[in-house]
């Protein structure tokens, strides 16, 4: 097994070191062990937990948000796998509102023309997704 210091570990994951220690102190991240130097030794694993984190960043998610998430994956079983992507679609639509929120001042800004192309370019594809997220949360689970 591939065990990362901190500074290979941020050079692989192209990120600073002072981040890793962050999200060390935050919890996001746990050293696998520590050397006979005492350094913290990171996994591989933990390698792919900073790539989803920066990919959850990118994505507007508080690190609040991402440490909830990130607790519920390192903690799911089978079972819980429609659970948890509903807990992440949840999220998802939570930081939809937040920025949909966000584009009131442009939205009011719009001429009449405009709004209506804007809302006729959305609307479909808002309304197929809400309707697979009805199914999805109407149907029991399979007998």
């Amino acid at each position: 097994m591939t065990l990362y210091r901190i500074g290979e570990l941020a050079k692989a994951a192209q990120t600073s070191e002072r981040t890793i220690d962050y999200y060390t102190k935050l919890g996001l991240i746990v050293p696998e062990s520590r050397s006979d130097k005492n350094y913290r030794l990171y996994s591989h694993e933990t390698l792919v937990a900073l790539e989803r984190i920066n990919q959850l960043k990118q994505e507007k998610y508080t690190l609040d948000e991402i440490k909830t998430m990130m607790s519920k994956w390192n903690e799911a079983t089978p079972e819980n796998d429609v659970s948890d992507r509903l807990v992440e679609l949840e999220l998802q639509m939570q930081r939809l509102e937040r920025e949909v929120k966000a584009l009131e001042p442009v939205i009011s800004g719009l001429k009449p023309g405009q709004a209506r192309r804007a809302l006729a370019a959305l609307l479909p594809q808002g309304v197929a997704c809400m309707e697979a997220i009805k199914l999805l949360l109407t149907q029991g689970p399979p007998m």
